[in-house]
């Protein structure tokens, strides 16, 4: 769903692009399993994410994103990489576009029960890296390759 601050931003300029800020987790059980979301907004299946509203720092906009699609509480997040070439602008189903921002956090430390909204969220499921679904948004799919290399050095794209 759309925050306030993009909603007033919105109001003035319509569709057009905008940059957004952003957080996106790679959250991983104690198997090694992957957990993807398949979202209400392009029925794809995806990483838990979502935009930084105002006041809001990076790691209280991932806590808070994975618990309104997930149920989930993070009890411990790293920072692996930023995603803000050009390339990973889109537009969404009503029109509006974006370019994308994103701090990518890998997550191995949550506690809860997961839970389907059946808005943002119509499905979750851990996967296991070696079997993916077919459909994962591709700017999802390259965090979760560049995740499989990843070496300790920041990610940044």
């Amino acid at each position: 769903m759309m925050n306030e601050y993009i909603k007033k931003l919105r109001e003035k300029v319509g569709n057009q692009k905008l940059i957004l800020p952003g957080v996106r987790a790679v959250i991983l059980n104690e198997k090694g399993e992957i957990l993807l979301q398949q979202r209400g907004d392009f029925k794809k299946w995806g990483l838990p994410a979502g935009s930084v509203e105002l006041n809001e720092s990076a790691l209280d906009a991932l806590k808070r994103e994975v618990k309104e699609e997930t149920g989930l509480d993070i009890l411990k997040a790293t920072a692996i990489g930023i995603y803000s070439q050009p390339k990973y602008s889109f537009a969404y189903p009503n029109g509006d576009e974006v370019q994308i921002f994103t701090l990518a956090f890998v997550v191995r430390k949550f506690s809860g029960n997961l839970k389907i909204d059946g808005k943002e969220t119509l499905a979750l499921q851990f996967f296991a890296m070696d079997n993916l679904p077919d459909d994962v948004l591709s700017i999802h799919l390259e965090t979760i390759q560049d995740y499989k290399v990843y070496d300790g050095n920041f990610i940044l794209k």
